[in-house]
């Protein structure tokens, strides 16, 4: 159910006839989009990447994506591997590609709608190590893996699965058996497929397609799944990500495609300078995607940001940050595509400095106007460690921000008028008839915040918020039933990855 009791959900009370019900898994964005930049220099920043992709060129390391290039009229020297794209291909892949578009779940409640007001959060990606309190920071496991899967579809705010943490305990060339297998076993959210190569990608399809029951013309015919793409920055596209967007868009599914442009590093060190080559290198991903499939769903992806130019470390939820989401969000209107942000924090450990990156880098995509916000729960060490204390913290700031997009009703009733005139000058609101009648509604109750005051913290342990979080995340999974799969579909999934496996599995390309 998508419909949940904050109280009912984590704490429990006995009188279930008043309780607080909330439902976060359809989210619209209502705030007024925060611009970096004019009109007019929103169009030299365009124009200025349309000069590099048409007099520059972008190198790309895959020979079946150059001759798509060159089949749409594209300039390719095979020399070099430039690919040299004017304006026109471009303008006519914007046209073909879908301004909004529903990722599909394993129900109807679970679809995601990318683009227009829609807001989408997603977890933790891509992390090759997972940290608690209990056991600190260490390789991720298929254990790690499917039990941030279950968070993810515990709590409705997020609304799809994510790249997560890597299974290190699993070989490679099996691993995305197992890790597909968990996203479709136990949750029903749209769902990640990385792009390891076309066997990888393929095996991720042929399961989808047992587990949602549909076949391969069902699945073609709209989104079931995603991946992300990263170009290889500066300028750049490499073999396995030009393979993803072939494969993704040969299928209809979802290509998220996400320059990693840092500032200082692999980007110019001016922000703007940083938004040109993302722009350009993003809608070079793009054209391809359309090239391969006019129409296939993709989703313009940002993840600029500045490196520490004391030791060239990425930083996150700098005002740079968020001037950049600011710019991309205006960059991905311009151009009429769903955009994808991040909330990240360059934090080692979930302590203020996590949290407080975290909510600059968040704040700064949701006023950007962001669609999809990946890397919104259990993102820690820039990226390279998934924390399980984190991700509950995150889930608390989500559901806040989730509250604060819902519009506040005004109505008369609303205004209060009667109930100011019930009260005295001087007394106080606790008791009168306006406040009995929505006291245990009106408000937000929120999942790790302690609002007791200190003589009553201080006899319930005296706990930090991130000891308070250790024991939601325990008490979720504790907790946790998969949901309900049909068992014809299950064992015919188990039984095409015993296969597979047995013929040597699907080794990187």
């Amino acid at each position: 159910m998508s419909r949940r009791t904050r109280r009912g959900r984590h704490h429990g009370v006995a009188d279930k006839s008043h309780q607080r019900v909330v439902d976060y898994s359809k989210l619209k964005n209502p705030l007024l989009r925060q611009p970096a930049f004019s009109e007019d220099r929103l169009a030299a920043i365009h124009n200025t990447a349309l000069r590099v992709i048409e007099e520059l060129g972008i190198k790309v390391l895959n020979a079946e994506a150059r001759d798509y290039f060159k089949q749409s009229g594209a300039s390719v020297d095979e020399t070099t591997q430039l690919v040299r794209m004017d304006s026109a291909l471009i303008s006519s892949a914007l046209e073909s590609a879908p301004s909004e578009f529903v990722i599909h779940g394993a129900v109807a409640a679970t679809d995601v709608t990318l683009g227009g007001d829609n807001i989408a959060f997603v977890g933790v990606g891509g992390a090759p190590h997972i940290s608690d309190l209990d056991r600190g920071k260490r390789p991720g496991t298929l254990e790690d893996t499917r039990n941030i899967i279950k968070l993810s579809e515990h709590f409705d705010v997020l609304h799809l699965q994510s790249p997560n943490v890597e299974s290190q305990d699993i070989p490679v060339h099996l691993r995305h058996y197992r890790v597909t297998e968990a996203q479709l076993t136990l949750s029903r959210k749209p769902f990640f497929i990385y792009s390891r190569g076309s066997a990888q990608v393929e095996d991720g399809f042929a399961m989808t397609r047992i587990a949602r029951g549909v076949s391969q013309a069902e699945f073609e015919a709209r989104p079931w799944c995603y991946t992300i793409i990263n170009t290889n920055s500066p300028r750049q596209l490499d073999i396995p990500m030009c393979q993803g967007i072939i494969d993704f868009a040969r299928a209809g599914q979802v290509s998220v495609i996400t320059p990693f442009t840092l500032a200082g590093a692999m980007a110019p060190v001016s922000m703007p300078g940083a938004l040109v080559l993302q722009h350009a290198e993003a809608l070079a991903g793009v054209l391809l995607s359309q090239c391969v499939r006019p129409g296939a769903p993709v989703v313009y992806g940002s993840f600029t940001s500045n490196v520490d130019m004391k030791s060239g470390s990425p930083a996150f939820g700098t005002p740079e940050f968020v001037r950049a989401a600011f710019g991309a969000g205006q960059l991905a209107r311009y151009i009429g595509l769903p955009w994808r942000g991040s909330a990240a924090t360059a934090s080692n450990t979930p302590d203020e400095q996590s949290v407080y990156e975290f909510l600059m880098s968040a704040w700064g995509s949701v006023l950007g106007g962001v669609n999809m916000m990946v890397h919104a729960a259990g993102w820690l060490e820039g990226g390279l460690t998934g924390s399980m204390e984190k991700f509950i913290l995150d889930v608390e700031m989500l559901q806040t921000l989730a509250e604060v997009f819902n519009p506040l009703d005004s109505s008369d009733a609303e205004l209060a008028f009667d109930a100011i005139a019930s009260v005295e000058p001087g007394s106080h609101f606790f008791g009168c008839e306006h406040t009995m009648e929505r006291y245990q509604t009106a408000f937000y109750e929120p999942l790790v915040s302690d609002w007791s005051n200190f003589g009553q913290w201080t006899e319930n342990g005296a706990k930090t918020a991130t000891q308070r979080a250790n024991g939601i995340w325990k008490k979720v999974l504790q907790e946790f039933e998969a949901p309900a799969m049909d068992p014809a579909r299950l064992e015919e999934l188990q039984a095409f990855i015993e296969r597979r496996s047995a013929e040597g599995g699907a080794p990187i390309e």
